[in-house]
């Protein structure tokens, strides 16, 4: 916990305690359709970016003016870096969903 407070140092001792127990305060339909939703937004914005990174690639390498789309290349990798931490936020859900299940 610590540790935590360390890294951000404007998050009280409060504040991450209850990001911890945000997810064990939740029933067990409000994780399954939390999971769900991640899951389909995610998959939307993988390939979202799929295609935009089609047409970044083909625009590099057919059109002249090659600008507008290494610009576009960077915001691609931008929305990328939200892939892992819906990844992750989907681990935290299903590991909440198993010890529930292993508490029954």
């Amino acid at each position: 916990m610590m540790n935590n407070l360390k890294k951000y140092p404007n998050t009280s001792k409060n504040d991450l305690q209850m990001k911890n127990t945000d997810l064990k305060s939740k029933t067990k339909e409000a994780l399954e359709a939390d999971l769900k939703t991640i899951k389909s937004v995610t998959g939307v914005l993988i390939g979202v970016l799929l295609v935009l990174f089609a047409v970044t690639l083909y625009g590099v390498f057919t059109k002249e003016n090659k600008t507008p789309f290494i610009a576009l290349i960077a915001v691609g990798v931008s929305c990328g870096a939200i892939v892992p931490l819906q990844f992750v936020q989907m681990k935290k859900i299903k590991a909440e969903l198993n010890v529930r299940k292993e508490i029954q």
